[in-house]
């Protein structure tokens, strides 16, 4: 953005712990610039003030409770396992420092004591559950925020019988991080859903701008709302299911099929670890759907006539993948999202036969 001086938190968590707690302390501090994951598409370049970062922080503490007496507000120590220069990780920092506390970096605990929060993907908590240590260090902490992407519902029954205190976010860079928590906006956030079903967020933690890109800006930011491009709606508590990403709908065999509703059932067939569903061009179907998959050995995937029916059992069968890939493990990026675009490569090297560097198995056509 022209003429505000930018601030770039550093991949060095050391670093970036220094260099939020000196942009805190300043009289006139420069705008952060948060670069977005690019999980579906190009990355972003997102503004915020530290208006907004503050905001979204008093807000987290007043919902997750802890004590805070720098500041006037709840908070507590965090510990940093998330990259910090994505929002997860810079609020994690900045949350810590505002509550009077170095955060933990890389450890729950260390010479100064155990961390009280963290915030982690799921990804991170699936492979933290095999491990009884991390188990015990975290279900000792106030919570554990997770976000960044659909939580299978199996996986946050699991963290909170061994006495993990999981709080659901919702958010972006654009909001200045998670703003509505297990389906409750913080105070302050407002909500409203779109005749379509599109998410709007407004309130005092929205971010300024892209920096670089005005077009996009004004397309995104309207009237103070961010307009997201998810879907959702409210249940019968009033609170909100994100329902998936508009544009994550492909059309097959001339059927909308949403994708994230076809990974949410397949995440519920005990045989697979973690699922992501992907769309694929076909000439013959117009897109295929793909399911991405990860389990204990290649035997223990189901076949995909039975994924199928699996899946049917609940929605159109129209909807069921036409083809399952096992994979060794999901791609990440650096932030521990999953990789879409890589996976959408996987299964378009799966079909042709190409070398993916993943056993996975090739499923029957319908």
């Amino acid at each position: 953005m022209r003429g505000v001086e930018l601030l770039r938190p550093s991949d060095d968590p050391s670093l970036a712990v220094a260099q939020l707690r000196a942009w805190l302390d300043a009289e006139e501090p420069a705008h952060l610039l948060i670069e977005t994951s690019g999980s579906t598409g190009q990355p972003k370049r997102v503004v915020l003030t530290r208006e907004a970062v503050l905001a979204s922080v008093a807000a987290s503490a007043r919902r997750l409770g802890g004590h805070c007496a720098a500041h006037g507000a709840n908070g507590g120590r965090w510990a940093l396992v998330l990259p910090s220069s994505y929002v997860a990780g810079v609020q994690v920092i900045v949350r810590s420092l505002v509550a009077g506390h170095d955060p933990v970096l890389g450890a729950w605990s260390d010479e100064r004591g155990a961390a009280e929060f963290t915030s982690l993907v799921p990804t991170q908590l699936h492979r933290l559950m095999g491990s009884p240590d991390d188990v015990a260090a975290l279900a000792a902490m106030q919570a554990v925020l997770l976000g960044g992407g659909p939580i299978d519902p199996a996986l946050r029954d699991r963290a909170e019988a061994a006495g993990i205190r999981v709080v659901a976010t919702y958010g972006a860079s654009e909001t200045a991080g998670g703003c509505v928590y297990d389906g409750v906006p913080l105070d302050g956030v407002a909500l409203s859903l779109a005749a379509d079903g599109r998410i709007r967020l407004g309130g005092p933690t929205i971010f300024a701008g892209y920096d670089g890109d005005p077009e996009l800006t004004a397309e995104t930011l309207v009237d103070g709302w961010y307009v997201t491009a998810d879907a959702g709606r409210l249940d019968e508590d009033g609170h909100l299911q994100v329902l998936g990403r508009l544009d994550d709908v492909v059309v097959s065999g001339g059927v909308n099929v949403p994708l994230p509703a076809v990974a949410a059932r397949l995440r519920q067939h005990p045989a697979l670890d973690q699922v992501e569903v992907v769309g694929v061009e076909s000439q013959e179907w117009g897109h295929e759907v793909v399911a991405l998959v990860t389990a204990d050995s290649a035997q223990a995937v189901p076949a995909t006539a039975e994924l199928r029916d699996w899946v049917a059992a609940q929605h159109p069968r129209a909807w069921a993948p036409r083809r399952v890939v096992r994979l060794d493990a999901m791609p990440l990026l650096a932030n521990g999202k999953v990789d879409r675009q890589a996976l959408r490569e996987l299964a378009q090297k799966a079909d042709t036969g190409a070398d993916t560097r993943a056993d996975h198995r090739a499923g029957e056509r319908r």
